[in-house]
């Protein structure tokens, strides 16, 4: 699955590469080098409602329906992916998979592969962007309690290109990654079963790379440009992927 992200841009970066107009609380992004997506941190995406605005959002999905405090925090745990293949049969996703798309921006994402009794980082991206999009849902919740709203995302997982396949080995999934030429269709189209099909294809694992990475990745201050620098394991000496 995809639960650790490298967004390591400045938020003007970002502004120009979507051609934004506007910046929704800008001051909350600012370059995340790791961010686990247990830490529900702010993260930029831009929604079909709003395609020419970068907005801050909290990654893990609650649904409208989330009836209370405890359901947002319990259900937000378990929608931080969303399988595109069984969008909408489930009920945290439906209506979001319907109405709601959303583009996730990232610079690159860890996985850890396998080997014997032991896992590998690895940090993964694009060849020749340096900023990409996921296909995310999004969704607002109110806290009737409260009056409190929130925006939340999930990103959505198709099956592995050959090069994830022999990174994620044990789960064989990777994050379903768009190219510029599909994003607007994405905010714009793939809302109902028969066209989200054309958006579940493995991206092109030519135009990707990777690199193992140190375990400082699982400590707790991994946030630094340190977390990105190729690792050599003695024991394990393939380091990069193409």
């Amino acid at each position: 699955m995809c639960y650790h992200l490298s967004q390591g841009v400045q938020s003007d970066r970002l502004k120009e590469r979507y051609r934004a107009k506007n910046f929704k609380e800008q001051d909350k992004i600012k370059p995340v080098y790791h961010a686990s997506a247990f830490s529900f941190l702010p993260w930029p995406v831009i929604t079909n409602h709003e395609p020419d605005t970068i907005q801050a959002m909290h990654w893990g999905l609650i649904p409208a329906w989330a009836k209370s405090q405890d359901d947002a925090q319990k259900l937000r745990t378990n929608t931080l992916n969303a399988r595109i293949e069984t969008i909408f049969e489930k009920p945290s996703f439906r209506e979001a998979a319907h109405k709601k798309h959303c583009l996730v921006l990232a610079t690159g994402f860890f996985e850890w592969q396998t080997v014997g009794a032991k896992k590998y980082p690895y940090y993964i991206h694009l060849k020749d962007e340096e900023i990409f999009s996921m296909a995310g849902i999004w969704e607002t919740w109110t806290d009737k309690k409260s009056g409190e709203t929130r925006e939340t995302f999930s990103i959505l997982t198709t099956e592995a290109n050959p090069l994830m396949a022999q990174i994620h080995n044990s789960k064989q999934r990777m994050p379903v990654i768009l190219s510029k030429e599909t994003e607007l269709n994405w905010l714009q189209k793939g809302f109902d079963e028969t066209t989200i099909n054309s958006f579940a294809k493995p991206f092109d694992e030519n135009k990707m790379v990777a690199h193992t990475v140190s375990r400082f990745i699982s400590e707790k201050y991994s946030n630094t440009p340190d977390v990105l620098k190729p690792y050599t394991y003695p024991e394990f000496m393939q380091t990069s992927l193409f």
